[in-house]
């Protein structure tokens, strides 16, 4: 296997229902349920996933739900109930890979946006490609923008556990990852407060943030 670089790797200790919902409408694996704790594993180069995966299921009972394989970046999410499973999954990926956990970069937030009161055309525009819950015209709109790009689905998490929003849209692979929100202008401050210190409380190797392996 030649070098593979570790762009996310991140624990998510307890999924919460609108992420769980999010994730079996994308998922093509086995589909996780609410509370379930998952992990979130991006490389370089994305044909380097497909052996990741072998080892955490040969390894361990977690259930792969979702894997993405482009040239550039691969994207595992695997989930179980037990978070001593998960976590051991993640152990047996780290030791195959011959790295530790701070051998992950880690994540810079690139963008951080409030849009208050968004306009019913802005709307339209957002539902025509979300995954997730329906964007109400007039509510205020949260996106982040997050390298590498597995972190927005850690971000996701967190926002649902800090703040009653609505989880409209998340994008955790390829390049950067984005998280869209809905909400109040007060139920949206509360939760990006709680991504940025989310994500701050990362560690890992420096991240140039320049879009490619670092």
């Amino acid at each position: 296997m030649g070098k593979v670089d570790l762009r996310t790797f991140v624990f998510l200790d307890s999924l919460q229902p609108q992420l769980t919902g999010y994730l079996c409408t994308i998922a093509r694996g086995y589909l996780p349920i609410t509370r379930d704790a998952a992990m979130i594993i991006e490389v370089a180069p994305g044909i380097a996933i497909n052996r990741i995966t072998d080892v955490a299921v040969k390894k361990t009972g977690v259930r792969p739900g979702i894997q993405f394989v482009e040239r550039a970046y691969g994207t595992l999410e695997y989930h179980h109930a037990d978070q001593a499973e998960a976590q051991e999954a993640g152990r047996q990926v780290l030791a195959h890979l011959e790295m530790r956990e701070s051998d992950r970069l880690k994540p810079v937030v690139m963008t951080s946006e409030i849009i208050t009161n968004l306009h019913d055309y802005q709307a339209m525009l957002i539902n025509r490609v979300r995954f997730g819950s329906m964007f109400i015209a007039g509510q205020t709109l949260y996106i982040l923008e997050v390298h590498p790009a597995g972190y927005a689905a850690f971000a996701a998490n967190e926002a649902e556990k800090t703040s009653p929003i609505t989880l409209v849209d998340v994008q955790f692979s390829g390049a950067f990852g984005r998280l869209y929100l809905s909400g109040s202008e007060a139920e949206i401050e509360e939760a990006a407060k709680a991504v940025h210190k989310a994500l701050a409380g990362i560690d890992g190797r420096e991240n140039k943030a320049g879009g490619g392996p670092a």
